[in-house]
């Protein structure tokens, strides 16, 4: 593709991609009002991918395409501000809001003075830079008069404009924030790798733009407001001017500003929100209220800390205390086990708050909480409810401790925890609570490649009952399928050649799909190459196990352990009943890279990452991730709170990394 192309004919192509490609992402990021389908959008940006990498002198920083991708930072190096930016007096209530009010008309007197209402966004201040047209230089806030360079981070963040029309140069000013779907997508898979959780979106949001590999950064989510313009050094007259501006220079501002006649305006403006901030999508935890006019602001200057033409009027803090009426247990699709506390029903910013997650079996126990305890509870948007701490000089005495079960609530089946790790999981594959993921997972292509069972197939199928167990996929009927919606004769039978298909699939598969704690694609096709069949497999030992290449302590143990259940035994007859013939094919090893041959175990909390995006990043160049220590690991990377698995590594005597060596050596060459 382009190949053909002479340079004058692709670089012409390439300017109008890029433009239709900005042109669909400020629709998408910044007006909300997207104008092609996703598809349709990444069929553009792989168009000029592949146009770039036939014509490599074609490339520019400002490329869509570069968005992500460069190589990971040493750190950040300290920027001084071309003008300080200070934090805003807060101010609690009516009272200090009017005081405010009196101070600014003080030393204005007799003018009229406008107010500028906006949300205070509760994320991360940024200053970008912009010179002849194109984005240059991103700076944390710091400490007002230095900040971190964090360009190469921001530049991924997709509301970001990387060209701008206006040649001039260019400050503009805002707020980093992580939307609640995001916080809690990253909360999820720390919690799945036994990781700390980030206590709130604010947090998450500061910890993505520390990142060192920016490719990590691409994948959190981020985005951000602007609200303050400098051109060549000057800003518009007003508030409201600058706003616009920004606007019109193609950069994402806050939709709900509000220009105010008075200072009582304003507040009726914060009532409004105080009541509605839980519609929205990322945390607002007050209002900015500035002085609309710039030559007034300029008049009132700044004390030492602070502007005197702006105060933050902050929302009453969202917590209240309750009573622990129960602790239940829920499962979740990966079998995963989260304790959920049964509160006594407590207003909280307009809901009835009646539940709260307790994150895991680890921080049940840390927090020490109880039934009948009284609990301090916390909200953030539509973020579930989360207890902060329990007030333990209130206990009477009376209180319970939770125990912990030994099986799984739904299913009844087993449930284990590797040592190190803070989640007990169920073991049954087919328990009711996982089922649905369990079949997503089975059918992937990865897995037993069936295609055409998506999500809402497998929901319809689980709804209808048809499917109750993973093997009864292999005793649907026509007439079954038939009956759901959109799914015509040739649909359901296309479906059913696809299942028959897989009852053929290669023994690596079939164990990869099975869904084995630890036993991923790699380790499946070590173990199906070594013996040979399911059934030497399911029969071998632990010290057996140990003896496969990558295959550790851990992932021995959890092998033993799922083919000794009896309801995965019972789920390996059926599927053999069902006529699935399974054995191994050899397959050539993928292709290194910069890792080739290095085989890396992570251990403790990553403070700007997660193990699985650590993990991912190590196989896309060539390495191995291994869950246990063994005679093959190359490097340990050691995080916050290590276990054993450092111990043994320094026995071992082999190379122990910090969070910082480890980036520093995924850095392409």
């Amino acid at each position: 593709m382009g190949s053909s192309l002479s340079r004058a004919e692709a670089a012409a192509k390439a300017l109008r991609l890029r433009r239709d490609i900005e042109h669909h992402e400020k629709k998408y990021y910044i007006d909300n009002d997207p104008q092609i389908s996703d598809a349709e959008f990444d069929r553009l940006l792989d168009e000029l991918k592949r146009l770039e990498q036939a014509h490599p002198e074609l490339v520019t920083p400002e490329s869509p395409t570069q968005r992500v991708g460069e190589k990971p930072v040493e750190g950040f190096a300290p920027v001084v501000h071309s003008r300080p930016m200070l934090s805003i007096d807060n101010c609690f209530n009516e009272d200090e809001l009017g005081e405010f009010e009196e101070r600014t008309k003080k030393l204005l007197p007799s003018q009229n003075i406008e107010y500028a209402a906006e949300l205070k966004i509760d994320g991360l201040g940024i200053s970008l830079l912009y010179r002849r047209g194109r984005y240059e230089q991103a700076i944390t806030r710091g400490d007002g008069l230095r900040g971190d360079d964090v360009t190469s981070n921001i530049r991924t963040i997709k509301s970001l404009p990387l060209v701008i029309r206006d040649k001039r140069d260019i400050e503009v000013r805002g707020e980093i924030y992580l939307p609640f779907e995001s916080f809690q997508k990253i909360n999820r898979e720390r919690e799945e790798a036994g990781e700390a959780l980030f206590a709130n979106p604010r947090n998450a949001a500061a910890g993505s733009v520390r990142l060192l590999d920016p490719r990590l950064v691409a994948g959190r989510g981020l985005s951000m407001f602007l609200y303050t313009l400098y051109l060549n050094g000057q800003e518009p007259p007003s508030q409201r001017e600058s706003l616009k501006a920004l606007k019109d220079l193609g950069f994402k501002t806050n939709p709900h500003f509000r220009l105010c006649a008075s200072i009582a305006e304003a507040m009726d403006y914060w009532r409004e929100w105080r009541d509605r901030r839980d519609s929205l999508d990322y945390d607002c935890d007050g209002v900015v209220i500035k002085v609309n006019s710039a030559g007034q602001r300029q008049a009132l200057g700044f004390t030492a800390k602070a502007p005197r033409w702006a105060v933050s009027f902050k929302f009453p803090a969202r917590r209240a205390t309750t009573k622990v009426k129960d602790i239940v247990i829920q499962v979740g699709r990966t079998g995963a086990l989260t304790p959920v506390a049964v509160l006594e029903p407590v207003k909280l910013s307009g809901t009835t708050i009646s539940r709260s997650t307790l994150h895991n079996e680890e921080e049940l126990k840390r927090k020490d909480i109880r039934l009948g305890d009284t609990v301090l509870i916390e909200r953030s948007g539509d973020v579930i409810p989360r207890v902060v701490s329990v007030m333990k000089e209130r206990r009477t005495g009376r209180e319970k401790k939770f125990e912990w079960p030994d099986r799984c609530p739904v299913c009844r089946s087993r449930i284990f925890r590797p040592e190190g790790e803070v989640i007990s999981r169920c073991a049954n594959p087919s328990c009711p609570a996982k089922l649905r993921e369990s079949l997503c997972h089975w059918a992937s292509r990865r897995a037993m490649n069936i295609d055409g069972l998506g999500e809402a197939l497998v929901d319809q199928l689980l709804e209808a009952k048809l499917v109750r167990t993973i093997p009864d996929l292999y005793a649907l009927r026509l007439e079954d399928l038939t009956r759901l919606e959109r799914m015509g004769a040739k649909s359901s039978q296309n479906l059913l050649d696809q299942v028959e298909k897989s009852k053929t699939a290669d023994l690596a598969a079939f164990l990869f799909a099975l869904g084995i704690r630890h036993v991923g694609e790699r380790t499946a096709r070590d173990l199906a190459e070594r013996f040979g069949g399911l059934d030497a497999l399911s029969r071998a030992s632990y010290e057996e196990l140990t003896r496969v290449p990558d295959v550790g302590p851990k992932v021995a143990e959890s092998i033993v352990f799922f083919f000794k259940q009896p309801e995965n035994r019972e789920l390996l007859h059926s599927l053999e009943k069902a006529g699935l013939k399974l054995s191994a094919r050899k397959q050539a090893k993928a292709a290194g890279g910069p890792l080739s041959g290095m085989v890396f175990v992570f251990t403790g909390g990553l403070a700007g990452t997660t193990r699985p995006e650590a993990g991912r990043l190590v196989e896309s160049l060539g390495g191995t991730v291994l869950d246990d220590v063994t005679k093959n690991t190359t490097h340990v990377v050691a995080g916050d709170n290590p276990g054993s698995k450092r111990t043994k590594a320094r026995k071992l005597g082999l190379a122990i990394l910090s969070e910082k060596d480890f980036l520093k050596l995924v850095k392409k060459p």
